[in-house]
Order: C-alpha cells, then sequence, then structure tokens
C-alpha cells in the first residue's frame, strides 16, 4: 500500500457524489495547505471540474487516442516505450491549481481491445498517485470502473446515497463488489439529501457504518444550478460541514 491516502466517492447517479467528492477536496486543502492533493474525475461527465472551478483541456482518455493513433499509423513501440510516453504526456492533462491538482479519466472505453494501453494507463496513474498525500476519486456509479480505469488500492472508500431504498441497495451492491475486486482498508456512508434527520434510524445501509447526515442545502442547490466552485460555498452550509464529519469519523481529518 503506497502512504498516500486514496478516498473513492460512489454510489448510485444522482445522489450528489460529486458534490461530496469536490467538498472533500475543499476540506483536504483547507486543512493541509502543506500537503499534495490530487482529484482524479472518473466520471465520464466531467462534473467534478465544475465543482472545482477548473478548466479541463486534456483528459487521460484524450492522451490514450492519441497513442492509439500513433500506434495504428504503424509508429511501432514496445510496451516499455508506451508506458514511458505515457507517463511523460499524463503531465499535459494535469492541472495544477491553487491548493490541489487535478486530472479527468474522460469518457468511458471505446470499442476495440486495447488492453495493453489501458493497463498502462492504469499503472501510470497508479505512479502519479504516488507523488501525491491526498488522491480524491469521484466515481461513476459503480465501483467496477475504478477498479477497471483507475487503481484497485484505496485507503478509503466513501459511499454515497440518499434516503430512498434504491440510492441504499446500490451501495449495498457496491460493497459486495468492493470487496471482491478493491482493496480498501475503511469504508463508510454519507446519507446525503436528507430531509428529516428524525429518519436516520429507518435507513438500512446493510450494516456499513453511517458517518454523516447530510441535510438539503439551498446553498448548494444554487451553486449547482450556477455551476460555482464549491470553494465559494459557506463554511456553514450542509455539505461543508456534514462532509467534514464525515472525513473526521473515517480517519482522514
Amino acid at each position: 500500500m503506497s502512504k498516500s491516502k486514496i478516498i473513492a466517492v460512489a454510489g448510485k447517479g444522482g445522489v450528489g457524489k460529486t458534490s461530496v467528492s469536490a467538498t472533500i477536496v475543499r476540506c483536504l486543502t483547507e486543512k493541509y495547505p502543506d500537503k499534495k492533493i490530487l482529484a482524479i474525475d472518473a466520471d465520464p461527465a466531467v462534473g467534478l471540474s465544475t465543482a472545482l472551478g477548473i478548466d479541463v483541456k486534456m483528459t487521460i482518455d484524450d492522451i490514450r487516442k492519441e497513442i492509439i493513433a500513433s500506434v495504428e499509423d504503424g509508429d511501432t513501440k514496445n510496451a516499455v516505450e508506451l508506458l514511458g510516453e505515457a507517463k511523460y504526456r499524463i503531465f499535459d492533462a494535469l492541472v495544477e491549481t491553487n491548493g490541489f491538482s487535478f486530472i479527468a479519466v474522460g469518457r468511458p472505453e471505446t470499442a476495440g481491445c486495447y488492453c495493453k494501453i489501458n493497463s498502462y494507463l492504469k499503472e501510470v496513474i497508479a505512479i502519479l498517485s504516488d507523488e501525491f498525500d491526498y488522491v480524491v476519486i469521484d466515481g461513476e456509479a459503480g465501483i467496477e470502473q475504478i477498479n477497471r480505469r483507475v487503481m484497485e488500492k484505496v485507503t478509503h472508500l466513501l459511499l454515497i446515497t440518499d434516503p430512498s431504498k434504491k440510492g441504499c441497495q446500490v451501495i449495498s451492491t457496491i460493497k459486495k463488489v468492493a470487496d471482491d475486486l478493491v482493496m480498501y482498508e475503511k469504508i463508510g456512508v454519507v446519507v446525503n439529501r436528507m430531509a428529516d434527520l428524525s429518519l436516520k434510524k429507518y435507513i438500512d445501509t446493510d450494516g456499513i457504518e453511517i458517518l454523516s447526515c447530510i441535510p438539503e442545502d439551498k446553498n448548494l442547490s444554487m451553486f449547482d444550478i450556477q455551476g460555482e466552485n464549491i470553494f465559494n460555498l459557506p463554511s456553514d452550509s450542509n455539505v461543508v460541514k456534514g462532509t467534514k464529519e464525515a472525513l473526521e469519523k473515517i480517519g482522514v481529518l
């Protein structure tokens, strides 16, 4: 296990994973201004960049496609050369900003088997992650993608749900998949968009610890509509307070 703390965020679509992921990045930069922090947007929708105020020019998938194109054009390269090129190029996609760095995985893998190149890129991301103290991954729905496209090892797995039965069933399924596919050290649930905190006792997370319940956040709703940077949210916003509580309980802050 690398020295990096790798925090992966997963859950059903539409439960606020990206907002929580962005808030985790904010909490880390505020708590650890001297640490190196990397945000990885592993969701094809690339929503994390908007929430963090990042302008994405290039994704890892763009690099992968360019390398594939060079190979298809008859540029015969061996595995070591491809990995070297991918590692060199990955820094073109890395955006360095105040307090943290950002990289986007991009669209899902396209048709055609380029398993070697995909595995090289996964290796490159693992190498890149070793350069950082904290890595936050905003994943798309499900955990298989984090395992297949980004990395197998995460230290902290945060499952996000809303109070719905469906949301809770999804995180239960993700945990079962993660138990088989992902080496994680700690796991916990954040229940987002709680209209009534007194309903917490009825929420069935299948035995996974609830780290925090976040009430509906009007500030955040407005920020989402306007595409505002999460760093500009008031510090007493529900999502900031709830995310901080979760990170403290799971041992990140």
